[in-house]
């Protein structure tokens, strides 16, 4: 203990200066008491402890160590043990915390040695579960292994400290291998809410979704599920699992007492999964709910991100002006949120407003200003943000260089993508990950550059995944490139067999090729192998609902309009030079079938239904679930120009801009 012994406890200050009076002034009582030396810090700390008592040397370490002053807590620590050596079996334990607290290996150790020194460890619960805690946030999980199983027959808490520990030190496994063997020992008495807290944050981070599932019904067993920390904590847990385990977390909440934070995460859990209908569903029921539970930030970002997935932008901007009313688009997270949710809807520069009025911009912010330009095409804005936020002192991090690399594939900005790719690791120490060497392989594929682009696949350090080999697909159709076509489908293949949009998607590279007994081969193997295609459908969102469409859909009110509203407006744009592209459509039908195919797409009677029923001027925003088909693609493009209108189409691989004839994404997607 000399380290912490050379520690004296605090010195005295000097007293303040008197202020400056006349020596003639008279001098009142009020005066004099202003003007009498204030008491020492020093001498303050001897009239609160009383050296004789050992408990009060360890109140005075536990309150300097509430107050903030881990350091003064260590000096406390060391004066008690010069003042009365029977302070130390009190004041260990706080003492322990306070090294935790600073990160201080080398107190902690030396606290560690008079422990064993005095007998207190292992024998003294309090100093043992202390000596743990301060092992573990000084990220020295082994050494606390150590001292664990030097304790011969630990009670609950020191096991529930230990396994917490390991959930602080990332070591979720063993966290729930110490809590099982904590139950299975004894009892499930044994398990309280400290227990159950520590199990249920490990169970969150392991990908297996049996697990907490099992610790739910142990704690419903002790009837801890009643308890508000509990569940809270449980349906995290399930919303961490992912929708894999949304069923559960729903029953759960529907059961639970319900507080702000079990409504937050719940919302939270169905826009994560893209469930935005529910969790819209699921806001508005909360703000209509009695017991007077109002929604927050948290609850308004959970919000928005709904509103981003579906492209609900009537609803967004609803949600936006709630974020006003409170006072939150300041907010760097709900600010954030809204700058992500306009980006997504398609109105970039709402975005850019929205994030010109957070107050104080975090990397994350500048990061989604990034990702929103970059998302709608607009690579060299983007890059205007990125440049603005290094001017202003901001190091770029992971996520900044995938929204960098990103605008650089959507808008094709070959040199800029290089030069970045290869500056994120030369000038800024960051490896690459898979979603930036994602973004370069689609950004070389856009360029042409194929061979380069499943070179820079082979280099990769990490095993490519099907994103990667994703994007080397779609450039083998641009560029018409069979061969290697091949090579990245049998990849996609060997990664997610059951995943139909890689088999179609070769099938119409076979099919633009006119190798139809390869396309017929595509279509055996999707029926051996049993892969289902999701159903496609288009959305539009009008006065705040949303309508459907799928494809020779007839069950929306406004069908038979729709239908004749879009045979008048095919004439007038095969007058304009659009004919079908009948390329990939299947080869045993006729050219008149093939067409009538292709007019029932679901883009194509969601655009119709869009321009039949907004204001002119106004800019059609359309969502699909999946890839925007060649053929509809150059038919929005010639609607476009002779509608003037401006069509904003979503896909699930990227936006697409039409307006007077052209498409941002330079039929590239």
């Amino acid at each position: 203990m000399a380290a912490a012994a050379s520690v004296m406890p605090p010195h005295a200050d000097p007293p303040p200066l008197a202020a400056a009076r006349s020596p003639t002034a008279p001098t009142s009582a009020a005066q004099r008491r202003r003007d009498a030396p204030t008491p020492s810090l020093h001498a303050l700390f001897l009239r609160a402890v009383d050296p004789s008592r050992p408990s009060s040397w360890s109140a005075a370490v536990a309150d300097l160590l509430s107050a903030g002053d881990p350091a003064a807590a260590l000096a406390a620590f060391a004066a008690a043990l010069r003042a009365n050596p029977a302070a130390l079996r009190p004041a260990l334990p706080p003492a322990l915390r306070a090294a935790a607290a600073a990160t201080s290996l080398a107190a902690g150790r030396q606290l560690h040695l008079l422990a064993l020194r005095s007998g207190l460890f292992p024998s003294d619960a309090y100093s043992a579960s202390a000596l743990l805690h301060m092992y573990h946030h000084c990220a020295r999980p082994l050494d606390a292994r150590r001292a664990f199983d030097e304790i011969p027959a630990p009670n609950p808490v020191i096991v529930t400290a230990m396994a917490s520990g390991c959930v602080r030190n990332n070591l979720v496994y063993p966290a729930l291998a110490i809590f099982r063997s904590m139950v299975a020992s004894d009892s499930a008495g044994v398990v309280d809410e400290a227990a159950a807290l520590v199990a249920l944050s490990a169970s969150a981070r392991v990908p297996d979704s049996g697990v907490t599932g099992g610790i739910h019904a142990l704690v419903a067993k002790v009837g801890l599920d009643g308890n508000a920390g509990v569940a809270n904590t449980m349906l995290d847990a399930y919303a961490k699992g992912g929708g894999r385990d949304l069923g559960a977390a729903r029953k759960l909440f529907d059961m639970m007492e319900r507080d702000v934070v079990s409504w937050n995460t719940m919302i939270a859990l169905y826009a994560q999964n893209g469930l935005s209908a529910e969790a819209l569903g699921l806001y508005s029921e909360m703000l209509n709910v009695g017991g007077g539970i109002r929604c927050n930030a948290v609850t308004l970002s959970a919000v928005l991100l709904a509103c981003a997935h579906a492209g609900a932008i009537q609803t967004g901007k609803r949600i936006h002006n709630q974020v006003v009313r409170l006072g939150l688009e300041e907010n760097v997270y709900v600010g954030t949120s809204v700058v992500d949710m306009y980006s997504k809807c398609g109105r970039v520069e709402m975005a850019r407003k929205a994030f010109r009025r957070i107050k104080e911009k975090n990397i994350l912010s500048w990061s989604a200003m990034i990702a929103g330009y970059g998302m709608h095409g607009h690579g060299q804005e983007a890059l205007e943000v990125f440049n603005e936020m290094r001017r202003l002192g901001l190091k770029p991090n992971y996520i900044t260089f995938i929204s960098v690399l990103a605008a650089c594939s959507h808008a094709g900005l070959l040199n800029e993508g290089r030069h970045w790719f290869n500056a994120m690791r030369k000038e800024f120490g960051i490896e690459p990950g898979i979603e930036h060497y994602g973004c370069m392989v689609d950004l070389l594929g856009r360029a042409g550059c194929l061979d380069e682009a499943h070179g820079l696949i082979k280099e990769m350090k990490v095993k490519p995944d099907a994103a990667m080999w994703g994007a080397l697909l779609s450039a083998c159709r641009i560029h018409k490139n069979v061969e290697l076509a091949e090579i990245a489908a049998n990849r996609l293949f060997e990664l997610d067999a059951t995943n139909s949009g890689y088999y179609v998607l070769l099938s119409n590279i076979y099919a633009e090729a006119g190798m139809w007994k390869d396309v017929e081969r595509m279509r055996i193997l999707v029926k051996t192998r049993g892969v289902e295609k999701p159903p496609g459908y288009s959305s539009v969102e009008l006065k705040g609902k949303t309508h459907l469409f799928y494809v020779g859909d007839k069950r929306h009110p406004q069908h038979k309009e729709i239908y004749a509203y879009l045979d008048k407006l095919l004439e007038r744009m095969q007058e304009a030079g659009y004919a079908p592209n009948t390329g990939s459509v299947l080869h045993d039908l006729d050219e008149e079938e093939k067409e009538s195919m292709l007019r029932i797409h679901s883009e194509k009677l969601a655009v119709a239904f869009a321009l039949m029923n907004s204001v002119q001027g106004s800019v059609i925003h359309v969502i699909k679930n999946l890839r925007v088909c060649t053929d509809c693609h150059t038919a929005i493009k010639i609607i476009t120009k002779l509608t003037g209108r401006e069509i904003v189409v979503r896909d699930i691989k990227r936006f697409h801009h039409f307006k007077d004839g052209l498409c941002t994404c330079g039929d590239y997607w």
